[in-house]
Parts: C-alpha cells; sequence; structure tokens
C-alpha cells in the first residue's frame, strides 16, 4: 500500500485540503479529507485526477516550429507532415512517440488517445507484421508511463471520390473489410493500460459505403472521427451525397455515446442536434485549430444540446490541456463577445473525467474509492499561479503545463518535482525529432 497526502485536491464534491489517499494495486483504496498526513508522501499545491488527452497524431509534434513561416492553410500544412510521415518506421516511430509521450506526462497527462493511421511501410507494402506500427506506439506510451487508446484508424480514399496519393497510400488497408481483418488480429492482452478503438479518418477517407463496416468493427469499443474540420470538407461532401458529413455519420450508424466527433468545426444547427441528440462526444482541440486557421467550433451550442465535450492537443503545436481548457472558453469570447460561457469545473471534467470515458477508460479521471490512481499535483506559488488564489479558476485560467509538478499514473510516480523519472524527455525530443526531418 501506498500512501499520498494533498495539501488540497478535486474530488468528485469540489475541491477538499488535506487530501489523504491510500493506493492498493494501481486504485484508490480509501480518500479522506481533513487527514494528517503522517508518513504519507506530500504533494502541495492543488492535486487534479489525471488528465486525458483524447486526440493525438504522435508524429506530428515533429512538425512544431517548422511551419510557422508558410502562408498558407489546412491542407498546405498537410504536404508538410505527409512529407515527416514518409520517413518513419517502427523503430524510429517509437522512438518520437516515446519522447512526445514522455512531454505529456509531464504536462499531467495520464491517457492518451492516439488517432492511428500510419500503418504500412512506403508504397504500402506491409511490414512482417501488420501491426508493427500500432505494436510501436503502444509500447511508446508504456515506457513513456501512461495508458494508451490506440484509436486504429480506416483510412482508404484520398477525398470524395479519389484516389490515394502517393503519400497516403501507407495509410490504407485497401477497404473497410480489410482493416477490420488486420484490427481485429492485434492482441487482446495488453492488459488494463491499453484500449484498442476504432475510428474512420473522416467522410473524406472512407467512402459512405463502408463508414457503417467501421462502426461495426469494434462494437463495444470507442469510436472517433474527424467532422467538419474544413468547410471544403462539408462543401465536397454535399455535393456528392445531398447531406452534411454529420447527417451521412448519422445514416450510417456512425453516432452513438461512444462515439468522438473531433474537431466539430463547421456544423449546421441540424448537425449539432445530431450530435446532442445521439450523446455523442465532441473532441475540441483550439491549439491545433487555431494554429492550422481551422475555426472555431460551436462548443456551447453542442454542450447545450447534450454532446458532451472532450480535449485533445492533436497536431501538439503545444501540449498543454490547461491551454486547451481556457481556449474553449476564450474562443467562444471571441464568436460572441460574451464572457462566461464556461465554468472551470465544466472544462476540468472535459479533461478528466469525461475524457477518460471517450477513451474507454471509465473508471479514471476521478479521486474517488475503486477509481484508477491518478494524481496531478499543480504548484499555486510560480510566477503564473502566484496570487490567482487555490481555486478551480487558478488552475483552468491561469496554470500551465510547466506548473505540473508531480505526477501519478495508477499509484506509480512517474513524475518528480518536475522530471520525468525514466526519460530526458527533451533530450529524446531533440534526437528523435532530428532524425525524421534532417
Amino acid at each position: 500500500m501506498t500512501a499520498y497526502w494533498c495539501e488540497q485536491a478535486l474530488l468528485p464534491t469540489g475541491l477538499a485540503s488535506g487530501v489523504l489517499v491510500t493506493v492498493v494495486d494501481g486504485r484508490f483504496a480509501s480518500v479522506e479529507a481533513d487527514a494528517l498526513p503522517g508518513d504519507a508522501a506530500r504533494l502541495s499545491g492543488i492535486v487534479l485526477p489525471g488528465l486525458a488527452n483524447c486526440h493525438s497524431h504522435a508524429f506530428h509534434r515533429a512538425l512544431r516550429g517548422r511551419t510557422q513561416t508558410e502562408r498558407g492553410t489546412f491542407w498546405t500544412w498537410r504536404d508538410q507532415m505527409y512529407g515527416v510521415a514518409s520517413l518513419l518506421t517502427p523503430d524510429s516511430y517509437y522512438q518520437l512517440a516515446r519522447a512526445v509521450y514522455g512531454e505529456m506526462v509531464l504536462s499531467g497527462i495520464t491517457a492518451v488517445g492516439e488517432f492511428h493511421y500510419l500503418h504500412h511501410a512506403p508504397g504500402g507494402k506491409r511490414y512482417d507484421d501488420p501491426n508493427a506500427m500500432g505494436q510501436a506506439l503502444i509500447a511508446a506510451a508504456r515506457d513513456a508511463g501512461l495508458r494508451i487508446t490506440l484509436l486504429d484508424t480506416c483510412y482508404v480514399a484520398g477525398g470524395i471520390d479519389q484516389p490515394l496519393s502517393d503519400a497516403q497510400v501507407r495509410f490504407s488497408d485497401g477497404d473497410a473489410s480489410a482493416w477490420a481483418s488486420r484490427v481485429l488480429s492485434l492482441s487482446s492482452d495488453f492488459g488494463d493500460d491499453v484500449v484498442i478503438g476504432a475510428a474512420a479518418h473522416s467522410v473524406r477517407g472512407v467512402p459512405v459505403d463502408q463508414l457503417g463496416a467501421v462502426a461495426s468493427a469494434l462494437p463495444a469499443a470507442p469510436l472517433h472521427i474527424h467532422l467538419s474540420e474544413q468547410v471544403a470538407e462539408n462543401a465536397a461532401c454535399l455535393a456528392a451525397y445531398g447531406r452534411t458529413p454529420a447527417q451521412v455519420l448519422d445514416e450510417t450508424g456512425f453516432l452513438d455515446a461512444r462515439t468522438s466527433a473531433v474537431h466539430a468545426t463547421h456544423l449546421t444547427p441540424v448537425d449539432v442536434g445530431l450530435l446532442g441528440s445521439s450523446a455523442t462526444y465532441s473532441c475540441f482541440c483550439p491549439t491545433t485549430e487555431r494554429d492550422l486557421a481551422d475555426g472555431i467550433g460551436p462548443s456551447v451550442a453542442l454542450r447545450d444540446a447534450g454532446s458532451r465535450l472532450t480535449l485533445g492537443s492533436d497536431s501538439h503545436a503545444v501540449i498543454d490541456l490547461f491551454e486547451e481548457m481556457r481556449a474553449v472558453e476564450l474562443d467562444e469570447r471571441l464568436a460572441s463577445q460574451e464572457r462566461g460561457h464556461w465554468s472551470a469545473a465544466e472544462l476540468l471534467a472535459a479533461a478528466t473525467v469525461d475524457g477518460h470515458r471517450s477513451l474507454g477508460f471509465d473508471d479514471a479521471g476521478a479521486i474517488e474509492v475503486g477509481a484508477r490512481a491518478d494524481l496531478v499535483a499543480v504548484r499555486t506559488s510560480t510566477v503564473r499561479t502566484a496570487g490567482t488564489g487555490s481555486s478551480l479558476e487558478t488552475l483552468v485560467f491561469a496554470a500551465s503545463a510547466l506548473d505540473v509538478s508531480e505526477v501519478v499514473v495508477s499509484g506509480r510516480q512517474v513524475v518528480a518535482d518536475g522530471n520525468h523519472v525514466k526519460l530526458d524527455v527533451a533530450a529524446e525530443l531533440a534526437a528523435s525529432i532530428s532524425a525524421v526531418t534532417s
């Protein structure tokens, strides 16, 4: 048994002081407020449940700082992203992903949803192990110290009624049936730190008559898809099918309480209603959406319709879920010219309990008996947080990833005094990125 004493901790009932938790077999065995620390390890500041990063493309991290002088759009940025993808092997992807996941852990992230479509070798040839790239990501997450939901992604078209480009060929299994066969061949004996989920890249990447096969391949697993990230995607879908992407997904059985619509940026009121009535999650990635000039999604309308918010760092222009949280509210202020749409408690729920549920970790994201013992200590005495008080607003509207001092994942300390206990994350990032960009 291990014990931690938290100066303050966010419990399901709100902030509490002097919280003593005990951990047995990676789960909270007891949670007691207003307790004395005794011999327990002390965590100062405000302690949160672990954060869930619900949308990641690990290899995009190699583009940070390399695309900002370009004047263009998402589509021109995509060409540069394909250039990095063309160079990765299972070994180099493992090295890069381990470093990226290490950066995530340092920021308080304890679970990641990896939207994985980089499946095969250049030219589309399968590796001896057809899931070698996915296995590399799982190994990287484990070595970095966080849980992973591998959202194995079907990507078989270059656009609606368009063939795959040369850069996209290694993403494809040919069709949804072949994709499903490969995914189902993945070992199910990974343990409880790994979830195998399903994804369709988008209505651009999967023809309408194959979306149902993706949705039904893993019927009990998380299901994700990029939705209406670009106006051009909507226009192409309307031209081809006479319906919006959300309407197409609704008609093919894709929208469901286990589904996450990633981005959900350019929606009609009907689209918002479809996501809400189906209890589909809306996964916003504000730092990427602004970096790629995508636009501002209707977060408040989706929430009010019944769609739960989750958060991701997507292209990793920034890895900081505190920034993602406040950006949802701040972007809504820009769009509406009004303040106060999202409370700190709502945004923290998106980053913790709701995020974990959308990834298939229903027993994580809360400091309560029986839950996975994840703890994230955030300092309240740094140059960003000093003088702001000890409140949920301090966490969401003042703190950053730099203020995370300690991280415990399933009862095991992974970050101590702001440093990863196993990895030199900065050195590994520099080496692994250099290997695929030089």
